[in-house]
């Protein structure tokens, strides 16, 4: 009688490794979190893939975090169990419940799918492995064999080898009141700076050219842990965001690297970094998510900042580095928002200049405690307020551009098929891989000039097209 392939408890021949497929969902942080995942997995001898047929059991890390990321989780669980039939979630989706009902029981993901094999909630490395090896024996002796394909102590990557995600904490200690993280995440929580460093430096180490440091609250770096001091490299630091950066800067100007800085709240100590940027140290390049301009909106959203002030301090900041980029994320539509006070959002962008900007319609949460805010806008107000703030800062984003034409800039090479003959793709220090615009490279006017992915270029701007700049590499 042949043995059931699916059981737990059987036994595959030695000389063949048992296969997880794997798929991860949602922003850079998760991201991380599946890196942490994977490593161990290759650890301990498993092999993953990304896809579902001829996998022995599938994990997918989910994103809990809006309405759409929420289907895109439950209908990629199904997927998964129509495909392979035994799965293992994990991620924000995993930590989160229906109101009203409690215990594990509550969890959206079993009442939509109660065959899953496991459910987690986020950064739960161990948790995870223990469920696979509930239901996949481990292979082998971690201890015995070698990690292949990963960076050190830095682990196995999912990204391109020549930019990474560096996570330095988890959680948040904000209570903003369209936002869910901290109940699914927790509260903040700092990594030791000497693992964060130490992470870094196997990363530059191993060949990476850009490392994008991320965060719930980047600018928050070390408040939990009262900002003790740690070890790299035989030296005390202290763990706090300025000494962490310029740490970060030296590694990477060792490496010819380049350091990028995701949600930034924007602090009074944001402005030490700017003169770290000023100088080159790290790129002149921050994310800040402000959300909106006025008091009062910002005030209904619980946010840590009035837009008085950070219309200031984006002023300062330009005024140390002129060179600086800063894009941020807006939400229109806020229950309770007037139309002067969107007038206000738009008056601020105007006025700041931000650089890229996105915004979304507000879209309630559930679990959310702006959902219980009075003044809720009809879906069509709040699409075309959306509408309205997206072609401004569209414009404001097309002068930007058009202002680089001319310049000679550095580009990171992310595509350049056939050495880059006939051109490629890149991005300067103004883009962040997958959330900015691009820069399309042209064909290199001399005969000798390659381009080669994961290497830099000196590159002429000549022109504009759409979000993304158009040069020829010099």
């Amino acid at each position: 009688m042949q043995a059931d392939i699916h059981s737990p408890t059987t036994q595959k021949p030695s000389n063949t490794a048992p296969k997880v497929g794997f798929v991860s969902l949602g922003c850079p942080k998760a991201l991380t979190d599946s890196e942490l995942i994977l490593t161990q997995l290759s650890a301990e001898g498993y092999q993953t893939s990304k896809t579902f047929e001829g996998a022995d059991l599938v994990i997918v890390n989910t994103c809990g975090f809006i309405d759409d990321a929420v289907k895109e989780s439950l209908d990629t669980i199904g997927e998964a169990l129509a495909a392979n039939g035994r799965v293992i979630v994990t991620g924000c989706l995993g930590g989160k419940t229906d109101a009203g009902v409690k215990g594990t029981e509550g969890n959206i993901i079993r009442q939509m799918h109660p065959s899953v094999l496991a459910v987690t909630g986020p950064h739960a490395t161990q948790e995870v492995m223990d469920a696979v090896h509930t239901h996949l024996p481990k292979p082998h002796d971690p201890f015995v064999d070698l990690v292949p394909n990963a960076f050190g102590v830095a682990g196995i990557k999912l990204t391109p080898k020549h930019y990474a995600y560096l996570k330095i904490s988890e959680g948040c200690n904000h209570s903003c009141t369209f936002c869910i993280i901290p109940s699914m995440r927790g509260k903040l929580v700092s990594r030791p700076i000497g693992d964060v460093l130490a992470e870094a430096h196997a990363l530059f180490k191993g060949g990476v050219k850009e490392l994008l440091v991320i965060s719930q609250d980047t600018s928050a770096y070390g408040v939990d842990v009262k900002y003790r001091m740690g070890f790299w490299d035989g030296k005390p630091v202290k763990t706090r965001m300025l000494e962490l950066v310029q740490t970060l800067g030296d590694i990477a100007q060792a490496y010819g690297a380049w350091v990028r800085l995701h949600y930034v709240y924007p602090y009074p100590s944001v402005d030490d970094i700017i003169p770290l940027m000023a100088t080159g140290k790290v790129l002149p390049y921050l994310d800040v998510p402000l959300q909106h301009s006025h008091p009062e909106v910002l005030k209904r959203m619980k946010r840590p900042a009035s837009g008085e002030k950070n219309m200031e301090r984006i002023a300062r900041w330009r005024e140390m580095c002129p060179d600086i980029v800063i894009r941020s994320t807006f939400i229109a539509g806020f229950p309770g928002e007037t139309e002067e006070e969107f007038q206000h959002l738009l008056d601020f962008m105007q006025e700041a200049k931000i650089d890229r900007a996105g915004c979304f319609a507000y879209s309630p949460v559930e679990g959310a405690s702006a959902n219980d805010i009075p003044g809720m806008l009809p879906i069509e107000v709040r699409e075309e307020r959306r509408a309205r703030f997206m072609q401004v800062a569209e414009a404001i984003s097309a002068a930007k551009l058009q202002s680089r034409i001319g310049a000679t800039m550095q580009v990171l090479v992310d595509s350049a098929p056939g050495q880059g003959k006939k051109g490629g793709i890149g991005r300067s220090y103004a883009d962040a891989p997958e959330i900015d615009g691009v820069v399309k490279l042209l064909p290199p006017e001399k005969i000798s000039k390659t381009l080669k992915v994961g290497e830099f270029t000196k590159a002429r701007i000549v022109g504009t097209q759409g979000h993304d700049l158009v040069a020829v590499p010099v």
